[in-house]
């Protein structure tokens, strides 16, 4: 084995038992790392917008989950109102009581609520428009629906 050749697997990466020429100096070191610097930099802005696109997918997945929360509390709330109102204010009970927790942005997107008495119950529907991104700048033009039921109370 001549000077210029070593058997270490770590300096080499080769397998083991192989003559490589061993490394000469600091030179052959730095050259090396010159050529990787920077890399990680680069990969990182090649990761970044797929990472922004991934934190805004998953920001509207909430305000979607969020409005089916609030049309569906929204509508619990209509129907129980409805059902234990008497007289000829029931209708109006029922609508006040839908808008009556809702956000302002999502109040003031609400397509629409229906109340209606179906035998012994006393029905209510709320739609609601999903906002897209920012609540209150834009909506989707798609409405999430909450419905609900409730017995409606004997007159005593």
């Amino acid at each position: 084995m001549t000077l210029t050749e070593t058997r270490d697997t770590e300096i080499r990466g080769g397998r083991r038992g192989d003559a490589v020429p061993a490394r000469t100096g600091i030179r052959t070191l730095l050259s090396a790392r010159d050529r990787d610097r920077g890399q990680t930099a680069i990969e990182f802005l090649g990761v970044t917008p797929l990472i922004i696109l991934l934190l805004i997918a998953l920001w509207q997945c909430a305000l979607i989950g969020y409005t089916f929360s609030l049309a569906g509390n929204s509508a619990d709330q209509a129907a129980h109102e409805g059902a234990i109102t008497q007289g000829s204010y029931r209708g109006q009970s029922c609508r006040d009581a839908a808008e009556e927790d809702l956000p302002p942005v999502w109040r003031k997107s609400m397509k629409r609520t229906r109340c209606e008495s179906s035998g012994a119950l006393y029905k209510a529907t709320v739609q609601l428009r999903v906002p897209v991104l920012v609540p209150g700048v834009l909506n989707w033009p798609m409405t999430i629906e909450g419905n609900a039921a409730s017995p409606l109370e004997a007159k005593r």
